[in-house]
């Protein structure tokens, strides 16, 4: 698990050995990269923090993982404040360590209970510092829109899977996610505030009978509402209550119409959760 040490001073080191130790960096976090994701990691584009090349600097310098806890530390407690569970960090770790590990080009195979203890537990307790103090502040209400959060929505489409297999149904059957996003890119001061606000008014507007609504991330909010035949009125609603509230503001007018979709759900309360994370994202 050694590998060759490099001074880590780019003012002590010939250009040419600096433009060797950035391409050895490069590559070892290539091949990180790629045994991470096929151990499991979930969102390819999230792998890659600041955090990461930290990491990898610090082990090409010191020319061992084990002397690289402090950068490791560091990445964990970013994994976890960008959402990253633990069994998937801990994964990503053993990922590093069987590509400095293996010798040769060929598969690597990470394992977690191969990986040095003290590393685990290092990383282990870093990550819980951050979810636990996470936990702590969560919020249940977003405190801009006023509107649930997502953590709601997850724990309310629980209910929904359970209620659904219960009745040997699909969940997709029963209910369905009406998905609001708004493009705020072209809007700048208090409308940019304004704007979300504006439209969880009409959310809570149209869905006044015991629908769920949730605000998703900072432009994308979500209604999980029954698959009836109210779906379609439901959607033309909403979309007149959308452009009669943003209407009154020139800056949001020209941001142009909101996207309103209808969302299938998927096959389970799991890919419904990562679903939600990808809507937050759009």
């Amino acid at each position: 698990m050694d590998v060759p040490a490099t001074r880590s001073g780019p003012d002590d080191v010939p250009p040419q050995a600096q433009s060797e130790r950035d391409r050895s960096l490069r590559a070892l976090r290539a091949r990180w990269r790629t045994a991470s994701l096929a151990a499991g990691w979930r969102f390819p584009s999230d792998w890659a923090l600041p955090e990461v090349d930290a990491v990898c600097a610090a082990v090409m310098a010191k020319g061992r993982v084990e002397a690289a806890e402090t950068a490791l530390a560091g990445l964990a407690r970013a994994r976890a404040a960008a959402g990253a569970g633990l069994a998937e960090t801990l994964a990503d770790l053993a990922a590093l360590h069987a590509v400095l590990d293996h010798v040769g080009d060929g598969f690597v195979s990470p394992d977690v209970d191969a990986t040095p203890s003290r590393l685990l537990r290092t990383t282990a307790l870093a990550w819980a510092d951050v979810a636990t103090d996470q936990l702590v502040h969560t919020e249940v209400t977003d405190p801009l829109t006023g509107l649930p959060s997502a953590a709601y929505l997850r724990t309310r489409l629980y209910e929904v899977y359970q209620a659904a297999a219960a009745r040997e149904r699909p969940a997709a059957e029963e209910h369905v996610l009406l998905v609001v996003s708004l493009d705020l890119s072209t809007v700048a001061g208090f409308p940019r505030l304004t704007g979300m606000i504006l439209v969880a008014d009409a959310l809570r507007a149209v869905f006044d009978s015991g629908q769920s609504v949730a605000s998703l991330g900072p432009s994308v909010v979500a209604a999980l509402v029954p698959k009836d035949d109210r779906v379609g009125s439901h959607g033309v609603a909403l979309r007149r209550a959308l452009n009669e509230r943003l209407s009154v503001d020139a800056q949001l007018a020209d941001a142009g119409q909101p996207r309103v979709s209808a969302v299938r759900l998927p096959a389970t309360h799991e890919l419904a959760c990562d679903l939600l994370a990808q809507l937050a994202r759009a």
